[in-house]
């Protein structure tokens, strides 16, 4: 094992087709871990975690990011009581990206601006040649001031 607590970073081939989890974190130490509902198949979030939160997601079953706004490690729904249950971890061929299918508690909703996904809009592309964003979402889950006490304006909120 590596100092990162994963097995240390083999042949291309071995990382490729091989069944030996070779993480390969970033110059920053961060791997991106893209977020999908193990029931509906919808895109959540993308998140960044690092050695350290891969490891306690991995531990807990629950999921850890490494927050590089605060620069701190954040349980996802900490706060909030949105925590995303891991049903699978998987990774890409090159071993450069984590995703993570959850199930999400509480509300179900992972966005802290109260949609139930982060990625709740679209662009548009008008025939002036303009783009603007269009929401897919309905209605917000919930209110984020009623849980952040804010209007949910930052990022990264538990």
């Amino acid at each position: 094992m590596s100092k990162t607590g994963f097995d240390p970073r083999g042949s291309k081939s071995d990382i490729e087709n091989g069944l030996s989890f070779q993480p390969k974190f970033d110059e920053n130490g961060l791997i991106a871990a893209v977020v999908t509902d193990a029931t509906r198949g919808d895109l959540l979030m993308v998140g960044y975690m690092n050695a350290e939160s891969l490891r306690r997601t991995i531990d807990t079953g629950e999921a850890w990011y490494w927050s590089r706004s605060r620069q701190e490690y954040w349980k996802k729904g900490g706060t909030s009581g949105q925590v995303q249950k891991v049903r699978e971890i998987r990774t890409d061929c090159d071993q450069d990206a984590i995703w993570l299918i959850v199930d999400v508690e509480g509300n179900g909703a992972t966005c802290h601006t109260g949609y139930r996904s982060c990625f709740h809009r679209a662009l548009t592309r008008h025939e002036d040649g303009s783009v603007s964003l269009r929401l897919m979402e309905d209605s917000k889950v919930y209110d984020p001031a009623d849980v952040y006490g804010h209007s949910g304006c930052g990022h990264n909120h538990g």
